[in-house]
């Protein structure tokens, strides 16, 4: 098995795609958590393009945001699209990184991926709230390389 099989069970993989469902359910925002071995890139670089391979620059009010992992680096980042960018707290990433990065440190994966989400998702709703007529405009599923 490679890390990335290793880095979560099932269980936990579910946990957080339920959290992504919890944190979408009041926004029209959409949130994703890709996972994978390793990155030649910077990871925040990486994050750039992976957001553009699962066309998450493709929500209409370009309010997308990847939680991005690389396991065997030990590295992760967060990258939110033009939309959710523009409207957050000017140091919304930084202290949604510190969340995760506290529970990471500690070998608490699902949590932190889970308290970023959570945290992302109540500033999506803030922002973007769910309107009538909204659709899921992305899987919710952790997409793996």
């Amino acid at each position: 098995m490679s890390r990335v099989e290793d880095f979560l069970t099932e269980k936990e993989e579910q946990e957080i795609v339920q959290a992504i469902l919890d944190a979408e359910k009041n926004t029209s925002g959409e949130i994703r958590v890709h996972i994978e071995a390793h990155t030649r890139n910077d990871q925040f670089n990486r994050a750039k393009v992976v957001f553009h391979l699962l066309k998450m620059d493709n929500t209409k009010e370009e309010n997308g945001v990847l939680i991005y992992v690389a396991v065997n680096d030990k590295k992760f980042s967060i990258y939110g699209d033009r939309g959710i960018d523009k409207v957050v707290p000017e140091n919304f990433w930084d202290t949604t990184r510190d969340v995760i990065e506290s529970h990471f440190k500690h070998g608490r994966f699902k949590q932190g991926l889970i308290d970023g989400i959570l945290m992302a998702g109540k500033e999506l709703e803030e922002h973007f709230p769910w309107k009538h007529g909204d659709a899921n405009e992305l899987s919710n599923e952790i997409s793996k390389n």
